[in-house]
């Protein structure tokens, strides 16, 4: 458990991405089995251990601590884990023993929710600090410390001469604790495949300004319309449907109507959204579909999941990525007629220069599309995000002033400071009001930022509410978000898509703040 410990504590303080990789093959290399493949399952979220719940965590610290001094701890450190690790009792010396990662994760697996509690309890009085913290960590999922799964793999393939591209194609046939994987990693034979229809590294886009595109030929590219849904991977080989997401994840559960439109043999590329006949919803009617392991019929009937295709990556056994972007789509175009009816293609738009382009943007046909696709004709496809084969040409974000009303500390690196910030705009005149909250937003500021508003925070604090401090409504910040929706569950009626704060306004007076009924004007008309 230290190396583990260690890993964490790195990966939490390494602000950048080659620095986390660094530590993983670090890890990955010195670490044996089953240790390092139980590590790697826990870091990409594919362990599924379910037992160190919340209440069952603050049910074991009160039969050690006291539980007025732990409120007071938790309100401060803002993290349930990082606190029961700090406040735990310290071990005797002679009572101290070091612990396995693969002896926590077997003895989870294994045992019921009462037995859990009793093994973490014990496990805690053996287990310095910062083993403590890895341990609860491990036993509750959360590890928060900037590692994605495709970072993972990405640090797996630099261990040896293994492209990434070759893991992600086997991934989704292996499972914990890996060691056919490492086999290989470390120059044996390549894992047999388990899984049928594997998942293909996608290919991704870069952002392009208007400046950019003016040293660009527009005859050496086609667009298309980006639609304000998810990236998917759609592949049906043999007797096997499954729906991947950009970075791997199988979520074909979630969406059975696109599995049962799936009729085909091979792999499509394209955007999963929420279609009612011809009529595209938001994004919001989609995440009622996310997570969702297994969707009712009322649910199914009133958010109807579609795949709309825009590139095909295998078709009918043939492998097609090593083609020009030019005759996959040509390929696409011949495939549809194989398409089940919750499956479309995505048009291609006609313009002659990048002004006549830049009209469509500006005017698009559907509320729900974010802006513009570029795709050089003669692009192969290939997983990663290369600069020049496609480019995304979004459209400008909207604003709006609001005021920041609670803040509560960040996690990991971000523990100590007041970062999660709810911003709320005025239903009514100021400064009466009220303020009406309409989103949270955690990102968009330098570090330097971060520690002013934090010192804002501090001394600018009304009331507490555990680890939520209701903030003096004086500070504005400008807010950017990529689109807005209808919900019923927020008081406002409205909720952000991607909201960050991208300019704090020191110098803007609360009472100039924007008001909830020009927010709603940007509201997309009700299907």
């Amino acid at each position: 458990m230290r190396a583990f410990a260690q890993l964490l504590e790195a990966l939490a303080f390494s602000p950048g991405r080659d620095a986390r990789i660094r530590h993983l093959v670090g890890y990955f290399t010195h670490t044996p089995d089953p240790d390092r493949g139980y590590a790697l399952a826990a870091l990409c979220g594919a362990l599924d251990l379910g037992r160190a719940r919340p209440a069952v965590l603050r049910a074991m610290v009160a039969q050690r601590v006291d539980m007025e001094l732990f409120k007071l701890s938790y309100d401060f450190v803002g993290d349930l884990a990082e606190t029961i690790a700090l406040i735990w009792p310290e071990p005797a010396k002679g009572d101290i023993r070091q612990i396995t990662v693969h002896e926590v994760v077997e003895t989870l697996e294994a045992a019921s929710k009462p037995q859990a509690a009793a093994h973490i309890a014990s496990w805690l009085d053996q287990l310095a600090a910062p083993e403590r913290l890895a341990l609860l960590k491990l036993a509750t999922g959360g590890m928060r410390v900037g590692v994605s799964a495709r970072l993972a793999r990405l640090a797996l393939a630099r261990m040896g001469t293994v492209d990434v591209s070759e893991i992600e194609e086997i991934w989704h046939g292996l499972v914990p604790p890996y060691q056919p994987l490492f086999a290989w990693l470390q120059g044996g034979e390549r894992p047999a495949q388990a899984a049928l229809s594997p998942f293909r590294p996608v290919m991704l886009s870069t952002p392009v300004t208007p400046e950019e595109l003016q040293n660009l030929d527009p005859e050496d590219y086609a667009a298309e319309w980006k639609w304000d849904g998810i990236r998917v991977q759609a592949v049906a080989e043999g007797d096997v449907r499954r729906l991947y997401s950009r970075t791997g994840d199988d979520i074909s559960q979630a969406f059975p109507d696109v599995i049962e439109a799936m009729t085909f043999t091979g792999a499509l590329d394209g955007e999963l959204l929420i279609r009612h006949e011809a009529q595209v919803a938001n994004f919001a009617a989609l995440q009622k579909r996310l997570g969702r392991k297994k969707p009712g019929a009322k649910l199914l009937k009133e958010a109807p999941a579609a795949l709309r295709a825009y590139d095909i990556l295998t078709w009918q056994g043939e492998d097609l990525r090593a083609l020009p972007f030019r005759d996959r789509r040509a390929r696409l175009e011949a495939a549809a007629h194989s398409f089940g009816p919750r499956i479309d293609l995505s048009p291609l738009l006609p313009f002659d220069d990048w002004a006549q382009l830049a009209h469509l943007r500006a005017d698009p046909p559907d509320r729900v599309i974010e802006g513009v696709m570029l795709k050089r004709y003669d692009s192969v496809y290939r997983g990663g995000r290369a600069r020049g084969p496609w480019f995304k040409w979004k459209r400008d974000p909207l604003v709006v002033d609001a005021v920041l009303l609670y803040a509560q500390r960040g996690h990991g690196k971000r523990s100590g400071f007041y970062s999660d910030f709810t911003f709320a705009v005025w239903d009514g005149p100021p400064p009466d009001g009220p303020l009406v909250p309409v989103g949270k937003a955690y990102s968009g500021f330098s570090d330097e930022e971060l520690r002013k508003l934090d010192h804002f925070v501090r001394h600018h604090t009304r009331e507490r509410f555990g680890p939520v401090r209701s903030l003096v409504p004086k500070l504005v910040v400008e807010v950017a978000f990529e689109g807005l929706n209808r919900s019923p569950r927020h008081k406002s009626g409205v909720a952000m898509r991607f909201p960050r704060i991208s300019r704090i306004r020191w110098d803007k007076p609360a009472d100039e703040a924007d008001h909830l009924h020009a927010l709603k004007a940007l509201l997309p008309p009700e299907m």
